[in-house]
């Protein structure tokens, strides 16, 4: 059983599966809960249960932060109350073990004052990268302490701690972690052999657009038509036969020209074999825009035509050049594309893929310059624009957290007997290829990732090994998968299958991880990047009445791909690249007829839909959650358990059980709020002021304007007084610690409220940045290929 350097095991949970991989930001369920970060230790319980007939909080109207908000208050099986303070992360090793320490007041039901202490947790944790959320379901309390109270008192107080958490509550957002934990301690596990070879980067001031072809033109003949379309290309890229002519589809108009390499201009009318062009789902969006739209000289675009992937940078205008604070930078905010210059006539640095290129001119020549950065690029401020590409600069936090987050794996329980392969077809008889570097042979001529090993085939599916006595099956899920096939060396296009583990088998399920870098996320000069930089060669086999038999693969570059640093995942950004997906890919053979499905196969992030959806880049299937957020999810319930599902299943499964609100005024001027419902009593705890910590010396501490007080036996006093001996109460070890986690709960908290503002909408475009800057999108918004759908 082979555990791939990024497979990390650990607890796994079983839960139900729903939705597709990679898709598009979908809001999530708020709680029916108020709360806010700044917090103070309360003077008297939460409140109690409230009555059944109480109102139900519209979670849409309520703006509670992923996990929930903290503090949490619950009503303990034996009538006692408890207050849990936001738990400070000491450690996460290796994302799958955290050790916290949390603040806890504790009130027996016959007590009339709370007692105070602290408490450190330990757990195994899941994470869900699109709900931003991270789980510790099994938590254990190791240490506590209480100073007022007998052993056999902390023992029930524990006990009664780890009864009353509701396992649904078992939950801390990602952004609070992210916000503690120490970020030097992140060590990338580069991917090997990365390539960043400049693409051919075109440049216009103009209104352009960009056709990418897969190498050169591979024509498909239409069934009853002189008309014959470019199958290796995601634009509607004609040639009438008769003429000779070349026709492209801009949205609503038309360009044509006698040589592929243009000039392109306005076609004017269009030969009447468009009219015939079938009545179906494939020709639906090229048959909207018949007769075509006028093009007046002013609105004719420039075409760039590429046959391998290439990128473009589109200004509207002259550059217009804004300086980025604190820096001596300055932003080209006229262009969707991410470009920086060192003054105006300076360096140049255009961000696509993950990688920075340099040159002297937009014109080029580009360079590779990752490694080459002016250390005024890691101080680019939160609060810009494109604050998004601080993670893509070698050294940056947010670069060390998005290689992280590549790192941690999707998992999911198999069943092998409800699990079924989808259908295998092959362009002809299945041919099969030796891979350089290993005992392994691929398929060339499916759509399939099949590789055969010995006489034994295995095929990866949506996160899910295979394997068969056949190149055709029949298929039963894989229990193990030879070594062999992880020395695929990444030269191979089906490098991503060795991202795709087995952690566990038993008689009835297989548990499989997938990394990121099985959709295409690779972790190279210390960041996480878009694709390998390897260009993998298209499989042509020839035509079959016409038809041609070709297969592409997702390239690296060919539509702008940028970091979305809420979800984790690239995203395709640019109109002008052309309508339908990634480049080089628009159709898709059938071998049941013979003939092409236009689109059926949209490579790159995001494929065919806007920047809020998402694709698998080796299937071409499209996602129903969010971005990056399950590889399997395509798959149904009884079929495969996804490890994440707890993020949405049992909190929405929480919020659906008819859970209530009631509000109570503490003494010390605070609110403690509590919830009831089929599931028990709990809720979250807001007070006036102040935060509320766990020392590591037992004691419970809070900040009160810079300073730190103490809690000691029913009152807080000065943290800061001196003893009779001179020395300050508080060591400076504990106040290193208490200033630590103060800045991180202080940072946490802004983190979760700008993930807030991006789920609202506030930077959902190909422009998010991490703060402030949402969805500034600069210009160079010139629209190009349409938008439709396509099969």
């Amino acid at each position: 059983m082979k555990t791939h350097p990024f497979a990390r095991r650990g607890t796994v949970a079983i839960v139900t599966a729903a939705s597709l991989i990679l898709s598009p930001p979908v809001p999530l369920l708020a709680a029916p809960l108020q709360a806010t970060d700044k917090t103070a230790a309360p003077e008297t319980p939460a409140a109690s249960p409230p009555p059944k007939d109480a109102p139900v909080a519209n979670p849409e109207e309520s703006s509670t932060p992923p996990d929930g908000g903290w503090p949490r208050a619950y009503t303990t099986p034996k009538g006692g109350r408890i207050v849990v303070y936001q738990p400070q992360v000491a450690s996460w090793e290796g994302q799958k073990h955290m050790a916290a320490y949390a603040a806890v007041s504790y009130e027996a039901k016959d007590s009339t004052k709370p007692t105070l202490g602290t408490v450190k947790v330990e757990a195994d944790t899941e994470v869900a990268v699109p709900e931003r959320l991270v789980s510790f379901r099994d938590f254990k309390i190791t240490e506590s302490h209480f100073p007022t109270l007998s052993k056999e008192q902390m023992k029930e107080i524990v006990d009664e701690i780890e009864k009353s958490f509701p396992v649904e509550d078992r939950v801390l957002g990602l952004d609070r972690v992210l916000a503690s934990i120490d970020r030097s301690q992140i060590i990338p596990k580069e991917t090997p052999d990365v390539k960043a070879d400049p693409p051919e980067i075109f440049f216009s001031k103009k209104p352009a657009v960009l056709v990418n072809l897969d190498g050169d033109p591979i024509w498909s003949a239409i069934k009853d038509n002189d008309l014959k379309f470019a199958v290796n290309t995601n634009w509607d890229l004609f040639l009438h036969e008769p003429t000779k002519i070349y026709y492209l589809r801009n949205e609503k108009s038309w360009l044509q020209a006698q040589d592929i390499k243009g000039p392109w201009t306005a076609a004017g009318k269009l030969p009447e074999s468009f009219q015939k062009l079938p009545d179906d789902e494939n020709w639906k969006d090229v048959k909207a825009a018949l007769p075509g739209q006028k093009l007046s000289a002013s609105k004719l675009p420039q075409v760039f035509v590429s046959t391998k992937p290439a990128e473009m940078i589109l200004l509207s205008g002259e550059p217009k050049y804004q300086p980025v604070s604190g820096t001596s930078l300055l932003w080209v905010s006229n262009t969707e594309s991410d470009v920086f210059r060192t003054g105006k006539t300076g360096t140049l640095y255009f961000l696509v893929a993950g990688r920075w290129f340099s040159a002297p001119d937009f014109k080029g020549p580009w360079k590779f310059a990752s490694l080459e950065l002016p250390a005024d690029f890691k101080k680019i401020p939160l609060e810009h624009p494109r604050s998004r590409v601080l993670a893509s600069i070698p050294g940056t936090q947010q670069a060390a957290e998005a290689v992280l987050l590549a790192q941690v794996p999707q998992t999911a329980r198999v069943n092998k007997k409800e699990a079924k392969a989808p259908d295998v077809e092959y362009q002809g008889e299945p041919q099969f290829e030796k891979i350089e570097g290993a005992q392994v042979e691929r398929a060339v001529n499916t759509d399939k990732s099949i590789l055969k090993v010995s006489d034994t085939y295995y095929l990866c599916y949506e996160g899910v090994w295979f394997t068969g006595g056949s190149p055709t099956g029949p298929w039963a899920v894989a229990s193990k998968v030879p070594e062999e096939i992880y020395k695929i060396p990444i030269s191979s296009p089906a490098y991503n299958v060795t991202y795709v583990t087995v952690e566990d088998s038993t008689d009835e399920w297989v548990t499989f991880a997938a990394a990121a870098m099985y959709t295409g996320v690779m972790v190279a000069w210390g960041c996480a990047v878009w694709g390998t930089g390897w260009y993998y060669p298209p499989f042509f086999g020839g035509f079959y009445m016409g038809y041609p038999r070709y297969f592409g693969y997702y390239p690296t570059y060919g539509y702008r791909a940028a970091y979305n640093p809420w979800t984790g995942a690239y995203g395709r950004g640019a109109v002008a690249y052309g309508p339908y997906g990634g480049a080089g890919v628009g159709a898709r053979y059938n071998p049941r007829t013979g003939t092409y499905s236009r689109g059926a196969a949209a490579y790159g992030p995001y494929g065919s839909r806007a920047a809020g959806q998402a694709y698998n880049p080796r299937t071409g299937t499209f996602g129903q959650t969010r971005q990056g957020s399950n590889i399997y999810g395509s798959w149904g319930s009884t079929q495969v358990q996804r490890g994440n599902q707890w993020a949405s299943t049992n909190r929405v499964t929480n919020r659906a059980t008819g859970a209530t609100t009631r509000t109570t005024r503490t003494s010390g001027g605070g609110e403690a709020i509590t919830r009831s419902g089929t599931g028990g009593s709990g809720g979250v705890a807001r007070t006036g002021s102040g935060d509320v910590y766990a020392g590591r010396d037992g004691n419970v501490y809070r900040n009160e304007g810079g300073s730190w007080q103490k809690y000691d036996n029913g009152s807080w006093g000065n943290a800061d007084r001196p003893t009779r001996s001179g020395e300050s109460a508080l060591s400076g070890t504990t106040r290193d610690q208490l200033n630590h986690d103060f800045s991180a709960r202080s940072e946490g908290a802004q983190r979760t409220r700008d993930y807030g503002s991006y789920q609202s909408g506030g930077s959902r475009s190909s422009g998010s940045s991490y703060r402030g800057g949402g969805g500034a999108r600069g210009g160079g918004g010139f629209r190009g290929g349409g938008g439709g759908r396509r099969r």
